[in-house]
């Protein structure tokens, strides 16, 4: 090889080294927004989702997460601000689908902007720990706050996300909204992921641990309803899920199918912390009235006044529809 290839491949080599550690540097020196709360408030997507102060949700300041540091202790306490989204959900939100044409693509691909903001949350999901969620649930198994005694005012509620996935529905297997289905109707959502989470909403939501909800559902005359949403982002569990569908129609009964959700995607950081969902491992019960405001919530395991609050305010709004409506309920975006 003659001298001169050789000193262009050193200068290359030298060329290449030196951008590979400048990116290094500005990775490894960049703030993770989601570490601490100062970056929490100052994340301009957060505060556009949210909107809400710190003495807002100071209920949930101090819940054990899956990054940040470790908490040496923590005693739930009742949630004592309305939590959720600013605006009201519309179908087509939160599918976790891109949409973007290869044109689009191509123009965020060069964007060095938009190029920050993606390695931004790649490091957020690298530096959270695995296991984190696990070691949370030694505290109160899990359970992040306790339910409100009553429920939140409608003109103080907040609004519960659209979220998209396949249901039990045989004739149908693309993917639905869940919003179509909890507009007009009261609606006790219950989110899981995983067997544990499972058996913590069926102490709020199951026959056999609350039969006094059955019964206000099967009173409510089609006002109310439960609406099951199972969170699987890994896709061969939520292939094993599809796999027995069958038996969770034999188990939940033909006129459920559609209210049962397989969520694959969508549901981002930002929707975690907005409604609270701040342990994947966790099972969270929220009570929706018909508008989509959240109204009241639980989570992790029942305590006996929980379940008789969710009752109750089950009644409540079941009352509410069946007399005089606000007189300007807010505007859905439903197609």
């Amino acid at each position: 090889m003659s001298q001169r290839p050789r000193k262009m491949l050193r200068e290359s080599r030298v060329v290449a080294r030196t951008y590979i550690l400048q990116q290094w540097r500005a990775f490894v020196t960049s703030p993770c927004h989601l570490a601490s709360e100062h970056g929490r408030k100052n994340n301009p997507q957060t505060t556009a989702t949210t909107n809400r102060t710190d003495d807002e949700i100071n209920s949930l300041l101090k819940v054990p997460r899956s990054y940040g540091k470790r908490v040496a202790e923590f005693t739930p306490t009742i949630l004592s601000r309305p939590i959720g989204l600013n605006n009201p959900p519309k179908p087509g939100e939160n599918t976790g689908i891109d949409t973007r044409s290869l044109q689009q693509r191509r123009d965020d691909f060069v964007n060095y902007e938009k190029h920050l903001a993606r390695r931004e949350e790649l490091k957020r999901k690298i530096s959270k720990p695995y296991f984190r969620d696990w070691s949370n649930i030694k505290w109160h198994k899990g359970k992040s706050f306790l339910s409100p005694p009553r429920l939140f005012r409608a003109e103080l509620s907040l609004y519960f996300p659209n979220l998209y996935g396949r249901t039990l529905v045989k004739t149908d297997k693309k993917p639905r909204d869940t919003t179509p289905v909890l507009i007009g109707r009261a609606s006790v959502v219950a989110i899981f992921s995983g067997l544990w989470a499972e058996n913590q909403v069926k102490t709020f939501i199951s026959p056999e641990a609350n039969p006094d909800l059955q019964a206000a559902l099967n009173e409510s005359g089609g006002r109310a309803q439960l609406v099951r949403i199972n969170v699987e982002e890994n896709a061969m569990k939520a292939w094993l899920i599809r796999l027995f569908a069958g038996s969770l129609r034999r188990q939940l009964g033909k006129p459920n199918w559609d209210k049962y959700f397989i969520v694959r995607k969508g549901i981002s950081d930002e929707i975690r912390e907005s409604i609270g969902l701040l342990n994947s491992k966790v099972g969270y019960v929220y009570l929706v009235d018909e508008h989509c405001r959240i109204r009241w919530a639980g989570s992790g395991p029942s305590e006996p006044e929980e379940r008789a609050g969710l009752v109750k305010g089950v009644q409540r709004l079941v009352s509410e529809m069946a007399g005089q409506r606000s007189k300007t309920p807010p505007t859905m975006g439903q197609k």
